[in-house]
């Protein structure tokens, strides 16, 4: 009995898969603040015996949620974005924070990849084309758009970017990218400081740089003009990156030819209007959804917050 009493005790945000859960339940008390049918009674309740909080990229915790928390040591999450997280009343209180890089860097730069080749073949349409009859009562699907050779823009060239911009390549496409600074990781590829000149000399655009107040609408209409009718934004990030407004004004108008998303303002109750329109092509924020890279996921936000209540260095800190 004794040695359950001293399980740190965890508010979790979200909900985890059961290989996840199952080990947090055997090394923590765990909290589950998702399951609250009032949220705020429950953390008055909990939130004083909270040492740790569990969460995940898209939930982060606000300043309210850490107030609750007066005994918080730190602040585990489940994703590479930490945006969601209010860093600025974590570090006030000398709060740790961790998040799951590299783990995912891969999966995600896959899809973003994959994005591209799906809505520029028109690989959908073409799928629904041969299963409703069209292939053999119309002919063949219409034509598409070539992804090989083209122009390639990376705005972000972290470690997702990096990935992206390398699978690029593959492909024999011409790339540039934006960033605080030219890379000396990237010496092929040119560096353009400019967002809006980046898209300007893009046929695709991919949305990779990590999401805080100073990228927020950074992909705004200036750049989405540039990118113009016949360009393509993938958008493997965050929702906040982008002017979704006028984002929608650009597809509808077909100022912008074509989007892939796997984010959106208010997921999972995306903007209607995205469900109408043909040129986009829409996923549900599952670049990292993968058995192998959530797992990985999973164990490193454990061992972040076992090696916090063993007195051991983090092993992926952010603050």
């Amino acid at each position: 009995m004794g040695e359950i009493m001293t399980k740190p005790h965890i508010l979790q945000v979200g909900p985890y898969p059961a290989w996840d859960q199952e080990p947090l339940d055997a090394a923590f008390h765990m909290h589950r603040l998702f399951e609250a049918a009032d949220r705020d009674a429950y953390l008055a309740e909990v939130g004083p015996k909270v040492r740790g909080i569990a969460t995940r990229g898209e939930l982060g915790a606000n300043a309210a949620m850490i107030a609750a928390c007066p005994n918080l040591e730190i602040i585990s999450v489940y994703g590479v974005g930490y945006d969601a997280v209010d860093l600025a009343a974590a570090k006030a209180r000398g709060i740790r924070v961790t998040n799951t890089p590299d783990v995912l860097t891969n999966d995600v730069a896959d899809l973003g990849v994959a994005m591209m080749l799906v809505q520029s073949r028109g690989m959908i349409g073409a799928e629904t084309w041969v299963r409703d009859g069209s292939w053999a009562a119309k002919g063949l699907y219409p034509l598409q758009r070539r992804v090989w050779g083209k122009r390639a823009g990376v705005l972000g060239l972290g470690r997702i970017g990096y990935e992206v911009a390398k699978r690029l390549a593959g492909f024999d496409l011409e790339i540039a990218y934006s960033d605080v600074g030219p890379k000396d990781y990237a010496k092929d590829w040119e560096f353009i400081a400019d967002p809006v000149a980046l898209a300007e000399r893009s046929d695709f655009l991919f949305v990779t740089l990590a999401a805080s107040a100073a990228t927020r609408h950074i992909v705004g209409a200036k750049v989405i003009e540039a990118l113009g009718p016949n360009g393509m934004l993938i958008n493997i990030s965050r929702a906040s990156n982008i002017d979704e407004a006028a984002l929608l004004d650009a597809l509808e108008t077909g100022r912008l030819g074509s989007a892939a998303l796997d984010v959106f303002e208010g997921e999972p109750a995306l903007n209607p209007r995205f469900l109408s329109l043909p040129n986009v092509l829409l996923q549900p924020h599952h670049a990292s959804g993968t058995f192998e890279t959530r797992q990985a996921m999973g164990k490193l936000v454990r061992d972040n917050l076992g090696a916090h209540f063993a007195g051991q260095p983090l092993l992926t800190p952010v603050l």
